[in-house]
């Protein structure tokens, strides 16, 4: 369901000029705590393969809670498998809101992202989202939801504030697989004045497609779980996942959803696809046990 325009937005004109100028917001309290209750549940849902899907296996009711969780450090497009992980989530009515004061008013989500991170796994290197999903007005957005409170023993976020400027980094291996998982890292910036995120479940951090970002390994004995989905201004196509012989001039990713404002492209219809993904944890369990 989309957002009510008219309704009154979460923050003001002095956030919107802070996001642009850092690159990143935090608008605390925005998800309720019943709201992320709901979400941490169905979050466990999905971890049990409580919804049909040949990706997933259900598990036996002797799996405890743990088990369960620590299986999965994240589960790609959560949303379409779960009408909660959609509408709680990516369509959730404050986060839109917020999205159309930053990048709006016509708002599309074209990715969600559900990490269990357990602990004792790896974060991620320094990267920037824009590498992985172009658009073609830089008007990429994360909203990172916490379901746990994220802290600097858990693997809390760290940006780079500033660094949203319109240059996208090389990348290249890291050479510390204890810290951070086998993606790729951004390189040839001075990381100094990286500060951490640390933030309430029900916080949201929004925050730039070209803003450097990474997380480090969850050193604690709770779990950071998050629900981060990205979204662009839905006025510019999206060249993302291109199919062969198809130019990004002409490319636009159709597997979207709408949150706020008006689909400029419904002409052009939806497609359905991308697929859940999962990025388990049981190697890395069985090598740390052994």
């Amino acid at each position: 369901m989309m957002s009510d325009l008219t309704t009154e937005s979460p923050i003001t004109d002095a956030d919107v000029e802070s996001y642009h100028d850092q690159g990143f917001l935090v608008v605390p309290g925005l998800v309720s705590d019943a709201e992320v209750e709901s979400l941490r549940a169905d979050a466990l849902h999905i971890c049990r393969g409580g919804y049909p899907h040949d990706k997933l296996e259900t598990m036996p009711s002797t799996t405890s809670d743990d088990e369960a969780l620590r299986n999965f450090l994240c589960i790609h497009f959560p949303h379409k498998i779960s009408p909660l992980m959609r509408e709680s989530g990516v369509c959730h009515e404050g986060v839109a809101r917020v999205l159309s004061r930053l990048i709006g008013p016509d708002v599309k989500c074209m990715q969600s992202m559900l990490f269990i991170k357990p602990p004792g796994f790896q974060g991620q290197a320094w990267h920037q989202d824009e590498i992985y999903i172009p658009t073609r007005d830089q008007s990429l957005t994360g909203a990172w939801i916490a379901l746990d409170d994220a802290t600097v023993e858990n693997g809390c976020l760290y940006v780079l504030p500033g660094s949203n400027k319109g240059v996208l980094y090389e990348q290249r291996v890291h050479e510390n697989p204890e810290e951070f998982d086998k993606a790729a890292e951004s390189y040839g910036f001075d990381d100094s004045g990286e500060v951490p995120v640390v933030v309430k479940a029900g916080d949201v951090v929004f925050f730039n497609g070209y803003l450097l970002h990474r997380s480090r390994k969850n050193r604690s004995q709770t779990y950071r779980r998050v629900l981060v989905n990205h979204y662009m201004n839905a006025w510019s196509r999206l060249p993302w996942q291109t199919r062969e012989g198809e130019t990004a001039a002409r490319a636009d990713y159709r597997d979207i959803i709408m949150v706020h404002g008006e689909d400029p492209y419904a002409w052009q219809g939806l497609e359905d696809r991308a697929d859940i993904g999962l990025r388990q944890c049981k190697a890395l369990i069985e090598s740390q046990e052994a």
